[in-house]
């Protein structure tokens, strides 16, 4: 049996550089807890808030994070990195200089006898036409290569500034009370699995649909939540560090 932990949309380089580091600092203590206990850390998207790789620079910062990384997975944790849809744009660092799984696409695990399906959660609500049309844009291989050729502090410039943009777009618009999600959920458990997981909104929410288990993960903005699944079932949990 194995005990795996889900955390989302921590948006790293959203604030100011004194808001970050404290929200850095609250990451590593969670995950140090954690390290006595996990097989398994799966991140479910949006670790930044804007991120671009080059084939040879990487957004400076965060070092303190890619260390604990490095040192989790020398102690034999398997971590998994989903890019979302503000850090999609990763390419071989996390998996060459640090050992991490990255996928590009939402995938599926087998733990404890449960089928389990991640997907960042970004193009599945229902009225979001746009988004999904620019999607295909912004994933486009070539598109990708082109915007490579910019210097990087131009390219994260507008990186960052389209980040922006987006969160404010998205926080003023009405997905309706289902957001699409739900019934993506429920789709995916009617197709077989136990547990789909998903972040993206922001709203941690934990709700049983037919024989399975939606999860959404919430946030590490405001909310500082993170799934767990053990041989005990699945919870959504509320990080709080402790004193001492």
């Amino acid at each position: 049996m194995s005990k795996l932990y889900f955390i989302s949309d921590a948006h790293l380089g959203l604030g100011s550089r004194a808001e970050e580091k404290n929200k850095e600092t609250k990451l590593i203590a969670f995950l140090n807890e954690i390290r006595n206990d996990a097989d398994e850390v799966y991140i479910v998207g949006d670790l930044f808030d804007a991120w671009f790789e080059y084939r040879t620079v990487i957004p400076k910062g965060f070092h303190r994070l890619f260390a604990t990384f490095d040192e989790m997975i020398r102690d034999g944790i398997a971590i998994h990195y989903l890019a979302g849809n503000h850090d999609y744009w990763i390419r071989d660092f996390f998996r060459d200089e640090l050992g991490m799984h990255t996928h590009h696409h939402p995938f599926e695990v087998s733990a404890n006898g449960k089928k389990i399906y991640i997907h960042h959660g970004d193009g599945v609500m229902s009225n979001d036409t746009g988004y999904r049309i620019l999607k295909h844009v912004l994933r486009n291989k070539f598109n990708i290569w082109l915007y490579s050729w910019l210097h990087p502090d131009i390219g994260l410039l507008l990186a960052r500034s389209s980040s922006r943009k987006s969160r404010h777009y998205t926080s003023q618009k009405d997905y309706g009370d289902e957001e699409g999600m739900l019934l993506f959920a429920k789709q995916k458990i009617e197709e077989g699995y136990d547990i789909v997981i998903m972040g993206h909104r922001h709203r941690p929410l934990l709700k049983p649909i037919g024989n399975g288990t939606y999860i959404n993960l919430g946030d590490w903005i405001t909310h500082c939540t993170y799934a767990e699944i053990s041989e005990r079932g699945a919870s959504l949990r509320e990080w709080k560090q402790s004193v001492g």
